[in-house]
């Protein structure tokens, strides 16, 4: 499913326009890229958990020449499911 997939399921669920659900995606993406940009997390109590965790600087090897690189810490945004969602997957 794409992001249009997803606003046409949401607007028919419902009953909002095509246009206003994908108002609604758009700012609840929005509003989640926010919260982990300023460094918090977003908890979906039974969907799961958006956090951003510290990856350290390491040191690498470029494939090609075999020479050491350094790569840089960074922060990698995370999903964790909660439990509900798991097992609403794992359903047979």
């Amino acid at each position: 499913m794409n992001k249009n997939d997803l606003i046409a399921k949401l607007a028919t669920k419902s009953g909002l326009t095509k246009a206003d659900a994908g108002k609604a995606v758009d700012a609840f993406l929005d509003i989640i890229t926010a919260s982990l940009t300023g460094g918090n997390e977003i908890r979906l109590v039974g969907f799961g958990t958006f956090a951003v965790t510290k990856r350290p600087a390491t040191e690498g090897r470029n494939p090609r020449t075999g020479d050491v690189i350094k790569i840089p810490a960074t922060k990698q945004p995370k999903f964790r499911p909660g439990k509900a969602l798991k097992d609403a997957v794992n359903k047979r």
